[in-house]
């Protein structure tokens, strides 16, 4: 997950969560929330 996460960063500058979402779909497991883990996503992007 954080490998998706860090080449998804590295490939777009500044993400929708639409676009975090799509990205992270592959990894994420449906049986859970994940609202978590594109906020973190998302403030990453912000921070670099």
């Amino acid at each position: 997950m954080l490998m998706t996460a860090l080449d998804f960063l590295n490939t777009v500058e500044r993400p929708t969560e639409e676009q975090i979402r799509a990205a992270m779909s592959a990894v994420i497991c449906r049986c859970t929330g994940y609202d978590g883990i594109v906020k973190a996503v998302a403030a990453a992007a912000k921070t670099e």
